[in-house]
């Protein structure tokens, strides 16, 4: 779908803010379906804007409301426009020092937080979890053939999810289509060496967004899901520690563009 008026940045700003018209906001998510570049910006502003709500949220710690108050006003100045993404990064920083959140619970630019892990994830994700331990099971069966010709060009034109590149070195292991609630899903098994399996979970939720990788944890099991577009992704692992394993999610996402 073509937009008459051209998407401008204050259309951007205001998608980000939740606060378009739904047909404004189709013609805003056709854009940038066609500009992944940009997608990746308005993403970033998401996540941002999650995580300084998050921190706001976080009634766990102890902050005079002077302190808050600022913190608040500080988001309310991000909501009104897209900053420049040096001024975004120093002052989500200031933010979260200033509300007691990064001190304890920091690890890393943006990364996995006991703040951010605490929110109920996509239904998708549960879904991925449950179709690794289904990989997980199939690898113990010596019936069940594993199927490791993958073909992504294939894939994309029989479900139309575009999956991830493998990066040098894996091993594919398995690749099934599995159905889920919102359609086919992809379910492959990579082996990144030594014997480990992860799993690469895709499907398309119905909804289109651009959130960058966030960590999920269902006992021993580690994911980290996110999603670009019309297509979400999860990477889950009993093995790989919370912070590796959304490292190495960042690293599949960015290879989409």
């Amino acid at each position: 779908m073509k937009s008459v008026d051209p998407i401008v940045e204050t259309d951007l700003a205001a998608y980000v803010d939740n606060q378009l018209g739904i047909n404004r906001r189709i013609e805003v998510e056709a854009y940038l379906s066609e500009n992944p570049q940009i997608a990746a910006q308005v993403m970033a502003d998401l996540s941002l804007k999650g995580e300084l709500r998050l921190a706001l949220a976080d009634q766990n710690r102890a902050a005079r409301p002077q302190t808050r108050d600022a913190a608040r006003r500080l988001e309310g100045a991000l909501s009104r426009g897209r900053l420049f993404s040096t001024l975004r990064r120093a002052a989500a920083v200031i933010l979260l020092i200033a509300t007691g959140w990064l001190a304890n619970a920091y690890v890393g630019p943006f990364g996995a937080t006991s703040v951010v892990a605490s929110v109920q994830p996509p239904a998708f994700v549960e879904e991925a979890v449950r179709a690794h331990q289904t990989t997980l099971l199939r690898e113990t069966m010596h019936s069940q053939r594993e199927t490791a010709d993958y073909d992504a060009n294939d894939i994309r034109a029989a479900t139309g999810i575009v999956m991830p590149a493998v990066p040098k070195g894996w091993r594919v292991m398995d690749v099934q289509i599995f159905p889920s609630a919102f359609g086919p899903s992809v379910e492959m098994a990579v082996s990144p060496g030594k014997g480990e399996v992860l799993s690469l979970f895709a499907v398309r939720p119905g909804n289109f967004t651009v959130q960058q990788a966030l960590p999920f944890a269902s006992g021993v099991t580690q994911a980290s899901y996110w999603q670009i577009g019309e297509v979400a992704y999860a990477l889950v692992s009993d093995t790989r520690k919370a912070n590796e394993l959304n490292g190495i999610a960042q690293k599949l996402a960015g290879s989409l563009y």
